[in-house]
Order: C-alpha cells, then structure tokens, then sequence
C-alpha cells in the first residue's frame, strides 16, 4: 500500500529542468504542530510581556502615588504637632487672662491638655512610615481627636472669660465712682456736730460745696427711683443703680430727670441748689448699700 504523502514541484521561470520533492504527511503533520506551538508561544510571551509592562507601569503609578501620599502624611502630622502647640500657646494665655482678672479655674490645677511640643523633623517622621505608617495614622487620628477636646474646652473657657468681662463692664458701668459734681467737700460721712442747734448726729453723705446752679452728673448707670421735695433735704433726685446700690442728691435747685428715666454715667440729671435746710449752695451725695448708707468715698476715685 502506497504511503500518503504530498509532491512539491518547483518550476523555475526560465527554462530548466521542474524539480520535484515528495513530502511524507506525517513530517507535514509534525512541521504544523511545530509551527502552532511556536505561534502560541510566541502569543503567549508577547502577552505575558505586555502585562509585565503594564504592572511595573502601575507599580510605578502606585510608588509614585504612595511616595505623595507619605508627604501629606509628613505635612499633616507636622501641621498638627504645630497647630497642637498653638494650642499650648492659647492655654497659657488664658491662664494669663484668669490670673489677671483673678478668675478661679479648675484647669488652673491640671497641666496643658494639647499634644503640641518642639516643631517636628519632617524626617523623623517619613523614617517612621516607612517603618510603621498604620501606627502614625493612628497617632495622627488620636492627635486629632485631642485637638478637638481641647479646642472645644478653650471655646468655652474664653466664652467664660468673655462673660466675667462683660459682668465686670457692667459693674463698672453701675458703679458710682466719679464725682457728681466739682468742688470742696464741707461735711464728711459720719458724726458731726448739726449745723441746726449744735447737736452731735451721724451724717449719711457728704456735702460737696459749688456754686449755685452747677449741673449734677450720675455717677453710674442706673434708674432714677424718685424725684421729690421734702422740707429737710429739699428737691432731691434718688438712682437704682442695681445690685443693691442707690445713690441719693438732695438740696437741689432744679431737676433734670424724672422717675423712672433711665441715665448713664456722666448724664446731667440735676443742678445745685439750696433747697431745704441748708446753709449755703451745696450737693448732699449719699450712697446705700443693700438700704445701708456707706461712706461715698468708698466708691469714688
């Protein structure tokens, strides 16, 4: 039986002798086996040399991406060791304030709650993500959350501050610390001889002698009490000033306020006169306490 094959013929184009080759079929078979696997292969590496490619370019990527990303990290952490100091800073001026306005605090007694200190070697900190970065993630995190606590506290320490401050502006301002009027102090507070029959008395005020007719200033914010005329002090003006302090003006020639008429420190609220049982043009100018008459002098300055 005759072996299956193929006959190759070669035909030159000039004129020659046509060559022929036979071919067995399973050397044909073979040939094309090889052939298909040396394609495959040959796919394959071309395949597997573009998906190196492709992963060291996105390793690349990756380094690149994480080599910012460890810079943020630095810049972050050390924005927040600096932002923590000048937390410390504002601590310790509020410290300064409250000893100032000698306001009692229970942080007085604690030490500094920031996490602030020296400015951070920004290559300390790449050195230790390199090694650790979950671990100064974690350090980063709880430095915030720190931060967070102790701005919110200084919030309401310095809106404590801000209240006492504006208590005391208003003591201040209900305060009655300026002369009412200017002139020569005839009588003081305590006990005196009464220029009316010679008798000895405890005076109330002090009596400010002026000339006729000059204006009476309120020495302090307040609420005029009552405008009245009585035979022993004369024409006289009473101010609420709150927290228990009142003042009283009496011998007065003419008033300027009425009841109920609120007034501020420095407001004309009445003129020198001689009103009443008087020897002479003056101001009688008392201060109560609480209902108790105290030494004026107590209050100006």
């Amino acid at each position: 039986m005759a072996k299956r094959g193929f006959t190759l013929l070669i035909i030159p184009r000039a004129d020659g002798p046509v060559r022929t080759f036979g071919v067995p079929r399973s050397f044909l078979v073979r040939l094309l086996s090889v052939l298909a696997v040396a394609v495959l292969l040959s796919l394959y590496l071309v395949y597997d040399y573009i998906s190196v490619r492709r992963d060291a370019a996105e390793l690349a990527r990756l380094r690149t991406v994480t080599a910012d990303q460890e810079k943020q990290i630095a810049g972050l952490a050390g924005r927040l060791e600096r932002f923590g100091a000048r937390i410390d800073e504002l601590g310790a001026l509020d410290r300064k304030i409250r000893i100032a306005a000698n306001i009692e605090s229970s942080r007085d007694k604690q030490e500094i709650l920031g996490i602030g200190g020296a400015v951070p070697d920004e290559r300390r900190i790449s050195t230790r993500l390199e090694g650790d970065r979950q671990a100064v993630l974690r350090e980063i995190a709880q430095g915030v959350d720190q931060l967070d606590q102790e701005a919110v506290r200084q919030e309401k320490s310095f809106v404590q501050i801000l209240q006492f401050l504006n208590r005391q502006r208003s003591i201040v301002a209900t305060t009655p610390s300026i002369w009412p009027v200017t002139g020569w102090v005839t009588s003081e507070f305590g006990r005196r001889t009464n220029p009316f029959g010679g008798r000895s008395e405890f005076h109330t005020a002090i009596d400010i002698a002026t000339k006729l007719g000059a204006p009476i200033k309120a020495p302090a914010n307040g609420i005029v009490s009552n405008v009245e005329k009585r035979p022993d002090v004369g024409l006289m003006i009473q101010i609420e000033h709150g927290r228990g302090i009142g003042t009283l003006y009496a011998h007065l020639f003419r008033a300027a306020v009425s009841k109920g008429q609120v007034v501020k420190r420095g407001d004309v609220i009445g003129y020198v006169g001689n009103s009443g049982r008087s020897t002479g043009a003056h101001l009688h100018y008392s201060v109560s306490l609480n209902g108790v008459y105290v030494n004026p002098r107590n209050y100006l300055r």
